[in-house]
């Protein structure tokens, strides 16, 4: 599986990464050899989360909120 990841430097030196296709995927790392192996540990960790869809517990309102 190929999955695309954006690197940035980060202000307090090192490397951090993030993953779109993967909302909260993140890492970071002192070198671009560690933040390779832990953004791929954290790929792993995010693909194996059991996504469960929420079920109500009795009261439920839907808002419109402005921003």
């Amino acid at each position: 599986m190929k999955v695309k990841i954006i690197v940035h430097e980060a202000e307090e030196g090192g490397f951090w990464a993030e993953v779109p296709a993967i909302p909260g995927c993140v890492s970071q790392g002192e070198t671009l050899d560690e933040l390779d192996a832990n953004i791929r540990e954290a790929i792993v960790g995010c693909l194996a989360v059991d996504i469960v869809d929420p079920t109500s517990g009795g009261f439920e309102r839907e808002l419109d909120i402005a921003v």
